[in-house]
């Protein structure tokens, strides 16, 4: 929607004209007149007669203007012009119409058409009813005359109706003087306010044609795009070659009626940008459409947002470099322990002759925590090639319950060790998805590792897998400490850990980022559902189930071998 033009037209009259004082006493003086010329009429002729009640009748429009103090609006307005008009109607017919003696009256609807309204819109109209309100009581006037009653006539009831009448019809006509000079001053006034306020707004607003001329200018404009050369060369000269294409863009995405945002390098001032807010405007009175633009200096947001791009290439440059040296340390890391953990497992299994028993000690200690340290060394190279994107899958079509089988065997003497239950509920038949063997062994051994590290002995720890339609849903649960709400949120990235310090010394943090990472490779996630002082499940869903369906039985329906989880 495009904004309207403003108007300086009076509208309908609302509570608080500053017209309605002399209004309301242009009605009571009205009805004060007419109420004593009837009084009169009535003392001078005894019981009075038509006249004397077409008088009291005609005072009725002067008393409900009173109102007017009280409640405003164009229906009442509306209201109290037809009580004029029916007040003229009756002074016609019991004053003899047109030759009688409140002939003078019949003039009254459109004095006060004018009097209630007073300048052009709804005052016009008002002037317009009124005069066809004159009209009617006339035309009233002409039949009694012919057909109604014909009072004897009175040349003081007459004289003194027609001088009210004349004297109230002048007195409406600068009463509708005073109300049009009233609301065109308080139009002017509300143009000078507008005019105050856009003039000391703190940025710079342009009215400009769709070729970027600018037609106005408000405000206070920007240092770097002073008004003057604006105005001589057009919005475009003030715009640095390169960025004259996306203010182009955006002057032609407003026309269209959609607002718009851009933001330029001033070719005065190549260091500061100005950023520019645009919106259609249609005018009335112009040949085509306008645009609405407010220019404000953006120079300090773009030097954050310069600094904040930098900092981030900064922090993306050093993250692949801590990669790359990580790869690098466990590659040469990994390749002296192989040789400490083979030397160690001959002394450990005594294959060169006897050696006393603490030394043999030694030796199973070596090879125990060497293992350990080639865990944490394969995992740290995995999470930095993945973060490094130089992991590379290995998809092969494949029997899931392998990997997890040989994931569990692993794990069972740590899990006999500390007498922990390890169930696993597996599929009867094969279980086909394409994916890598590794990778899913791995996922399948580190959820196994961190169940049973965390789950007190007579604990269980029970894997689950299946296929559901086309994903493949591996699930481990244990019934260990649990993980606190505020700790679920933070495990999965590297180097994360949750539970008191007790528990944080039996792990690494990478576990889990790792199999989160493993998995979205694969194109799934990973998702862990834990409630405090009673265990966890942690749940792998990957993309690469092979659809697996069996022969319709007779029924017709179909069965898909696929166990449903507990």
């Amino acid at each position: 929607m495009t904004p309207d033009a403003p108007s300086l037209e009076p509208k309908a009259p609302a509570a608080g004209d500053p017209a309605l004082p002399g209004l309301a006493a242009w009605h009571a003086g009205w009805a004060v007149a007419v109420a004593v010329l009837a009084l009169g009429l009535r003392w001078l002729g005894g019981e009075g007669g038509p006249a004397f009640w077409g008088l009291l009748a005609s005072a009725v429009p002067g008393l409900m203007g009173l109102t007017l103090l009280w409640r405003d609006g164009q229906g009442h307005r509306l209201l109290i012009l037809g009580v004029w008009t029916a007040a003229a109607v009756v002074a016609a017919l019991l004053g003899g119409g047109l030759g009688g003696d409140l002939a003078g009256l019949m003039v009254m609807p459109v004095a006060a058409g004018l009097s209630l309204g007073g300048g052009r819109g709804f005052g016009a109209r008002l002037a317009a009813l009124g005069a066809a309100g004159s009209a009617l009581a006339v035309i009233v006037g002409l039949g009694a005359a012919v057909y109604g009653v014909s009072p004897d006539p009175s040349p003081l009831v007459a004289a003194g109706a027609g001088l009210i009448a004349l004297s109230a019809f002048v007195l409406s006509l600068r009463l509708g003087w005073r109300a049009r000079e009233v609301r065109l001053s308080s139009a002017r006034g509300g143009v000078r306010r507008a005019e105050a306020v856009l003039a000391g707004q703190p940025g710079l607003t342009l009215i400009l044609d769709p070729a970027g001329k600018p037609l106005a200018a408000y405000g206070a404009a920007p240092a770097a795009l002073p008004i003057e050369p604006l105005f001589e060369g057009g919005l475009f000269a003030a715009v640095h070659a390169p960025d004259r294409t996306a203010v182009v863009a955006a002057i032609d995405r407003a026309l269209t009626g959609t607002a718009a945002t851009v933001r330029f390098a001033p070719r005065a001032a190549l260091d500061r940008r100005v950023t520019l807010l645009l919106r259609r405007f249609d005018d009335p009175g112009a040949s085509g459409p306008r645009l609405i633009v407010q220019a404000f200096e953006t120079t300090a947001d773009h030097a954050r947002e310069v600094a904040l791009d930098a900092a981030r290439a900064e922090a993306e440059a050093q993250n692949r470099a801590k990669s790359r040296f990580l790869a690098n340390m466990s590659h040469e890391l990994r390749t002296p322990l192989n040789a400490v953990l083979g030397f160690a497992d001959i002394m450990r299994q005594r294959l060169f002759g006897p050696l006393p028993d603490r030394y043999a000690d030694y030796a199973a200690s070596i090879h125990e925590a060497g293992a350990h340290l080639l865990d944490l060394i394969n995992d740290v190279l995995d999470v930095s090639k993945i973060e490094a994107q130089k992991y590379q899958l290995t998809p092969e079509v494949l029997d899931a319950r392998d990997p997890v089988a040989a994931a569990m065997a692993l794990v069972r003497p740590l899990a006999d060790d500390k007498g922990v239950s390890l169930t696993g509920v597996l599929p009867p038949e094969p279980l086909t998805v394409t994916a890598d063997r590794r990778a899913l062994k791995q996922m399948a051994l580190n959820l196994l590792s961190n169940a049973v590290k965390f789950t007190p002995p007579e604990g269980s720890v029970t894997v689950t897998l299946g296929a559901i339609g086309p994903y493949l849903e591996l699930v481990v649960a244990d019934t260990g400490s649990g993980i606190a709400p505020e700790d679920l949120k933070r495990l999965g990235r590297p180097f994360e850990q949750a539970g008191d310090g007790d528990q944080r010394a039996r792990g690494t943090g990478l576990g889990l980022s790792l199999v989160r990472s493993l998995a979205e490779l694969h194109g799934g996630r990973l998702t862990l559902d834990s409630t405090l002082g009673e265990g966890t499940a942690a749940t792998v869903r990957l993309p690469v189930a092979a659809p697996v369906s069996a022969p319709a039985p007779d029924g017709g329906a179909e069965i898909i071998p696929m166990p449903s989880r507990g």
